[in-house]
């Protein structure tokens, strides 16, 4: 969707999050599985930032950037990165690991290293990318993290300062050609009336406040994000949109009132192709939460919804919706609670369809996907504008 929208916007910019995202782009048949580098990319004309809220894995991002080094002239004077991000390196994915199996409840993240590395940040003790300007002193920082660590019990390899120094000057050499000062970029393009597409990387029940603490990511999610992990500021902001499956996934552990185990919970996963693009996981199904993301729609601001995969829920012959939660004496709340563990859902049924699949214009879809789509936006008290049919980008229907 992002990528869709991407034509229209002179920057496209990420502001959290690691490589442990993933969006797959498919242009005319190919397919181009990002991590780190804004959904823009595929644009010449668009120019692609990664913000200051975002950590980066220098080794991810080159490997990254190499499908595009021959695409549109390449990624010099249309990819920048926040001199002010924070490096993810090897001991933040060895600490995430090690958290990931010690822990009496896994939270079922990536081990990419996104979590320890937002640690540091809070505790002051991160690395910035502008550190690699000079990898004599990184080095040495580095190596005296890693002896500490060491000393701790920490099994780990400990390299020589030169080993260390060696590879922090391939990441200086590949990134710091793009790496800038990317807030007063911005700055400068929004004082110019230039339009800004800002890129979130994880869904809103993720976030590290509002989520379904603690099994969440550790970077703020939400449109407010988008605030503190570029230089933004709120009053700057326009339009936010949000955007849904039309039905429920998730990765990894946590809460999912929603979720399909059996066989409902398996076709979605095949149909949807859902397996994570960052890991290969297969994505815990289910139907859609409406409550959630009237919850969502409402800390977002959401402006206008975007919702994906609808052909997914082809061939059905009943479609349910959650449209209310009971707690665990089965009383209804009326509000979104803090924590839905024991909550059970509270169904609409809907009529199945046989196919929307590649349909571009609302009038065109069954009457019955109409019809779901339209009690959505009413119980959601937000407009869906968007609505795709297929994973190529110009499968789209948009409503005015």
């Amino acid at each position: 969707m992002v990528d869709l929208l991407a034509r229209n916007y002179d920057y496209v910019v990420r502001y959290q999050g690691g490589h442990n995202a993933g969006h797959t782009i498919v242009v005319e048949g190919k397919k181009y599985a990002l991590h780190l580098i804004p959904s823009g990319i595929l644009y010449p004309a668009c120019k692609n930032i990664i913000g200051n809220g975002v950590v980066i894995s220098p080794k991810a991002l080159i490997e990254e950037m190499q499908q595009f080094e021959n695409l549109h002239g390449g990624l010099q004077g249309r990819f920048f990165i926040s001199t002010k991000a924070h490096l993810i390196l090897s001991y933040h994915e060895i600490l995430d690991k090690m958290s990931e199996k010690s822990a009496k409840i896994a939270i079922g993240t990536t081990g990419k290293g996104i979590g320890p590395a937002y640690t540091d940040k809070v505790a002051r003790s991160g690395i910035r990318v502008e550190e690699l300007k000079n990898t004599e002193s990184l080095s040495q920082k580095v190596l005296e993290k890693l002896q500490n660590l060491a000393q701790k019990g920490l099994e780990i390899s400990l390299p020589t300062q030169a080993e260390l120094k060696a590879e922090l000057d391939l990441y200086a050499n590949t990134l710091l050609p793009y790496a800038t000062n990317t807030t007063a970029m911005l700055w400068k393009a929004m004082d110019k009336n230039e339009k800004i597409l800002c890129e979130g990387a994880q869904g809103s029940m993720l976030d590290i406040d509002f989520g379904t603490y603690p099994f969440v990511t550790s970077s703020t999610t939400i449109a407010a994000g988008a605030c503190s992990g570029t230089g933004i500021a709120p009053n700057e902001l326009g339009k936010v949109i949000g955007i849904t499956k039309a039905y429920c996934t998730r990765v990894g552990n946590g809460p999912f009132p929603t979720e399909e185990e059996g066989e409902i919970g398996e076709t979605l996963r095949t149909k949807g192709g859902e397996f994570g693009v960052t890991t290969g996981r297969a994505r815990r199904c289910g139907w859609l939460d409406a409550m959630a993301v009237k919850y969502a729609c409402r800390i977002n601001g959401v402006s206008a919804l975007a919702m994906m995969k609808l052909d997914v829920l082809d061939g059905f012959e009943a479609i349910k919706v959650c449209v209310g939660y009971t707690d665990a004496q089965g009383n209804p709340l009326e509000d979104f609670p803090s924590d839905i563990t024991q909550v059970k859902p509270i169904y609409q049924n809907f009529q199945g369809w046989d196919k929307t699949a590649g349909v571009r214009e609302f009038s065109d879809l069954p009457k019955n996907a109409q019809e779901y789509i339209l009690a959505l936006e009413k119980f959601i008290g937000v407009k869906i504008a968007m609505i795709s049919t297929s994973p190529d980008r110009n499968d789209t229907i948009f409503r005015t």
